[in-house]
């Protein structure tokens, strides 16, 4: 079992920086790949970004010049740099992990209890 727990989501003006955490404890819970999905109110659940345990990555076009994903397997967390960040980015941020590379929700067996993102213009 793999327990993940995000932090770092609040209240930002438009334009603003917020950086969120997930971190994992359990047993080789560093060696998933972990991901992050947000979903805003009468959403689906999108995908953002995604970070395998050796440093690589995938972006969302919507986000990639915007968000950086990086982690550091010696404290099994996984972080999410997001800048400028815009209305429309208000959500419920979620971090999973999972053994595979993909951009969908399903095949992530575990997810954290997610952070709230509130963006004001």
């Amino acid at each position: 079992q793999v327990q993940l727990v995000e932090s770092g989501g609040g209240l930002v003006q438009a334009g603003g920086s917020l950086r969120l955490s997930c971190t994992a404890s359990g047993r080789t819970a560093s060696s998933y790949v972990t991901a992050w999905f947000r979903q805003a109110p009468e959403k689906e659940r999108e995908f953002l970004s995604l970070i395998s345990y050796h440093g690589g990555t995938l972006y969302a076009d919507s986000v990639k010049d915007r968000f950086t994903i990086s982690r550091d397997n010696a404290k099994n967390t996984v972080y999410l740099q997001m800048n400028n960040l815009k209305p429309e980015d208000m959500a419920v941020y979620y971090c999973a992990a999972g053994t595979g590379i993909s951009t969908m929700s399903v095949p992530y067996h575990y997810w954290g209890q997610g952070t709230q993102v509130t963006v004001s213009s």
